[in-house]
């Protein structure tokens, strides 16, 4: 069999509830991944602040997505440019 990493645990805070996340990423890649989550759910409640949390959660999905989309495209729109 190949090599398989060993998963990490860590212990983040999202949005005031703590969540234990395991993964094989370095710990302080998770804790920058849940901050990154938590400061969009923050941003979204200050703007409506009576969503609860789970409309926040989606919320901070849909816009995460959104630009990792964006991001996607523009970066396979600069690879096609470069091959031309």
């Amino acid at each position: 069999m190949g090599e398989e990493k060993s998963k990490r645990r860590t212990t983040v805070k999202i949005n005031g509830q703590s969540y234990v996340i395991s993964g094989q990423a370095d710990v302080s890649h998770i804790k920058e991944v849940a901050k990154f989550v938590d400061e969009k759910m923050k941003k979204m409640r200050n703007v409506n602040p009576y969503l609860d949390s789970t409309q926040l959660a989606v919320l901070a999905a849909v816009n995460i997505s959104d630009e990792y989309l964006r991001l996607k495209k523009q970066q396979e729109s600069i690879k096609k440019d470069g091959e031309k």
